[in-house]
């Protein structure tokens, strides 16, 4: 029986080459095994093209799995802010003497599939293009494609509608004279223009500025205080995930005080700037962080000015005590920063990319999280995430087209392979033999004799 559901914003591929610590051109997919007939209700459907809900992403420290997440981290940088990113001008795979970089994406936004890459060489947008994509099975067909010469001169061939339109023709050469730059993409300078004949493009921007998300090991939820305070759907599913893990939570809180009773009136000078700050603001909201990193609201409502704080109220036997973030375990605030993410993948068509996903979490706790999301069978987003943690690696929880592994080669080039090319009975025991190193993708562990510790033993 064909189980699958409809789905409007998916990511289907990624294609990288020559970025990072990937060499050789490798790709990742999000295109199920039909023949798998495990977890239907994790195959989305749009057009009668399926794709997958869930994948998780292995590899040993090295191997390059957070590098893909880096790639497509820098794509959406380049795409939004119009520039090629400093931290992304030295990051041709080091290896090699190759000089063009290509980063490629398909994916799938309000029902339209598309496929967009760029190829850079030397901080400079070599070549860029848009298809609406035939998922495989149709011919691509062109929305736009551009090209830039060694002598940074750019041309753009736009749809065969457009470039037969005298007044978009007319568009094309002043942007082409006075707005296109030989080191920033066109994607978001053409979807901020009003043509009939390039609405696509819009379509297409919005999956980079709204749809993707991605979370590293270092990212924090923002105005999460200001969420808890006034989005009572939104507290409700917080203390229900926080409390369900025992982890003696009873709810998260916000705790607000008037600017001057927090800060202080010895401060006038500085609260004078934050509240000018303040009443610039468009939503008449600021959000700071302390020196631990906590986050702190700072909003104007009904002519007086808050300060909006996170807590954590924990139960015993006779009462709830309010606990700052700061007296949390590490994992307990990473479980919270979690939240909106999970909140927002179930209940909306969002991509979600996770770098280190059980990052400070106990391997029970993320491996609940996770299969919560799995087995949910009305989420309507899609999940992606690297991990080490081999307590996830558990057939009722994940596809074998969902598992992926990655490791470095014999020059050095990061590999990336599906757990169902080994083709494995859906009964068999992945984690066992995981660790038995049957799939690859986990570190080679020297003898501790081979590695002369035994001559730093001071204790003899």
């Amino acid at each position: 029986m064909k189980v699958s559901r409809n789905n409007k914003n998916m990511l289907l591929r990624i294609v990288i080459e020559n970025i990072f610590s990937f060499g050789e051109r490798k790709e990742f997919n999000t295109i199920p095994n039909h023949r798998l007939g495990t977890l239907l209700h994790h195959k989305y459907n749009c057009n009668n093209f399926e794709y997958l809900k869930l994948s998780s992403i292995y590899g040993a420290n090295g191997a390059g799995k957070s590098n893909m997440i880096k790639a497509l981290d820098a794509l959406n940088r380049i795409i939004t802010l119009e520039e090629i990113p400093f931290d992304f001008k030295n990051s041709k795979f080091k290896f090699d003497n190759k000089e063009e970089q290509l980063i490629a994406v398909e994916f799938i936004q309000n029902e339209t599939p598309f496929y967009y890459a760029i190829i850079i060489e030397n901080a400079i947008i070599k070549q860029e293009e848009l298809y609406i994509s035939g998922l495989g099975q149709d011919e691509d067909k062109l929305i736009y494609e551009r090209k830039t010469s060694k002598d940074k001169k750019t041309e753009i061939k736009l749809l065969e509608e457009f470039e037969n339109d005298e007044k978009s023709r007319l568009l094309k050469d002043v942007l082409l004279e006075e707005f296109v730059k030989p080191n920033a993409t066109v994607l978001k300078l053409l979807a901020n223009r009003d043509n009939k004949f390039i609405k696509d493009i819009k379509i297409a921007f919005q999956w980079f500025s709204d749809t993707l998300n991605i979370i590293t090991p270092e990212s924090k939820p923002r105005a999460l205080a200001q969420i808890i305070d006034k989005d009572l759907e939104f507290k409700k599913y917080a203390d229900e995930i926080m409390s369900s893990f025992n982890l003696g939570i009873d709810s998260v809180e916000t705790e607000r005080k008037d600017i001057y009773k927090f800060f202080g009136k010895d401060n006038e000078n500085e609260l004078n700037e934050i509240i000018k700050e303040l009443e610039d603001s468009p939503n008449k909201l600021l959000g700071l962080r302390s020196r631990k990193g906590d986050e702190i609201i700072i909003v104007k409502e009904d002519g007086n000015i808050w300060v909006k704080v996170l807590k954590i109220s924990h139960r015993n036997i006779e009462k709830s005590i309010l606990f700052d973030l700061e007296e949390e375990s590490d994992g307990t605030v990473r479980l919270l920063d979690f939240v909106p993410a999970f909140k927002h993948i179930i209940s909306n068509k969002k991509v979600y990319i996770i770098d280190e996903i059980e990052r400070s979490i106990h391997p029970l706790l993320i491996k609940e999280l996770v299969k919560k999301f799995s087995l949910d069978p009305n989420t309507k987003g899609q999940l992606i995430f690297t991990t080490h943690e081999s307590n996830l690696l558990d057939q009722e929880i994940f596809r074998q087209d969902e598992i992926w592994f990655v490791e470095k080669d014999l020059t050095g080039s990061t590999d990336m392979y599906s757990l169902n090319d080994f083709k494995e009975h859906k009964t068999i025991d992945i984690r066992k033999g995981y660790l038995n190193g049957r799939y690859g993708s986990i570190p080679f562990l020297g003898n501790l004799k081979d590695l002369n510790w035994h001559k730093y033993d001071f204790n003899k």
